[in-house]
């Protein structure tokens, strides 16, 4: 079955959890309670239900997770700070970016960097990255943001768009090759289309950076929907077959950042792939991975050393 976009998806569930804080408000009001407290408790329970589903997250994540080193281990304190910027992030990515988020495409001209193509993960779209695209802005780097449809589709059927996006990119820019960067899923979608158009010795990427990629796949796959969920199953055969099909040389491209704290990518080793540069933070969920300072910074650290590959 295919599912419509992000967008409308996430706009038919913020309706039903607004119904569902005016129902739990017209009880309390029923009871007595005054308005404002009624509409108060109504919009906290549907931030708690939220909250609970945020946490239950870490909670499967952590059946499945790797071993984190002793360097990452977290005190009390840091994982209470992680589970407030993970349910922040996921709150304002599900409840404002993504159901009003657009493709957009920005040129800053003369620039000396390869221009970057922007791919969103699963369940997502392009809103997903409204702090990235705050950050390429002010370092002067042309972008473009996708949105991959259908929601629960193959990812190999991402492919063709990302090629067309791409060619509107350089065309736009002038430049012979771009970089990428790319959340979750969108690490998978990237290498699916890289796979199939980066043929004959053609080298348009001059860097794909994964973050919170699950290269190896996830345990919490077996919960989602579509063909993509099923891709993303630990080890299974699509994603053995995408690793098969890869050069060194795209291998070498790779820049995989990855969280030893991630919350839906389980064990978080299979972000780590071989041939690749493998970054690893701690500390930061899954979602948050697209706004945190210090992968944002990693993410500009890695761009800026592409600056004389423009054509």
């Amino acid at each position: 079955m295919k599912l419509a976009s992000a967008r409308t998806l996430l706009r038919l569930v913020l309706l039903v959890q607004a119904a569902c804080a005016l129902l739990v408000a017209w009880v309390l009001l029923r009871r007595g309670v005054p308005a404002w407290g009624a509409l108060a408790a109504g919009i906290g329970a549907v931030a708690l239900v939220r909250l609970v589903i945020n946490m239950n997250n870490f909670v499967m994540a952590g059946w499945a997770a790797s071993a984190t080193p002793p360097a990452y281990r977290l005190g009390a304190g840091a994982r209470l700070r992680m589970l407030a910027e993970e349910f922040c992030a996921s709150m304002l990515v599900t409840s404002w970016h993504v159901p009003r988020g657009r493709a957009r495409m920005t040129i800053h001209p003369d620039s000396g960097y390869p221009p970057v193509l922007l791919i969103h993960g699963y369940g997502c779209n392009s809103g997903y990255w409204a702090h990235m695209a705050l950050l390429l802005d002010r370092e002067g780097i042309s972008h473009a943001g996708i949105d991959l449809a259908p929601v629960a589709g193959s990812i190999d059927d991402y492919a063709p768009p990302i090629e067309a996006r791409v060619r509107e990119l350089c065309a736009a820019t002038g430049a012979a090759r771009i970089a990428i960067v790319a959340h979750s899923m969108g690490g998978l979608a990237a290498r699916a289309w890289m796979r199939r158009y980066e043929t004959g010795g053609s080298a348009r990427v001059a860097a794909l950076i994964t973050l919170g990629t699950p290269h190896h796949g996830t345990a919490l796959a077996r919960f989602g929907l579509g063909a993509n969920a099923a891709q993303m199953r630990r080890d299974s055969p699509w994603l053995r077959a995408l690793a098969a099909a890869e050069s060194e040389d795209v291998r070498a491209r790779i820049v995989s950042l990855y969280t030893h704290h991630d919350n839906i990518v389980a064990p978080q080793e299979s972000s780590v792939l071989a041939g690749a540069r493998n970054v690893a933070f701690g500390g930061i969920g899954h979602v948050a991975l697209g706004r945190n300072p210090r992968v944002l910074a990693e993410v500009l650290r890695n761009l800026r050393e592409l600056r004389p590959a423009r054509a």
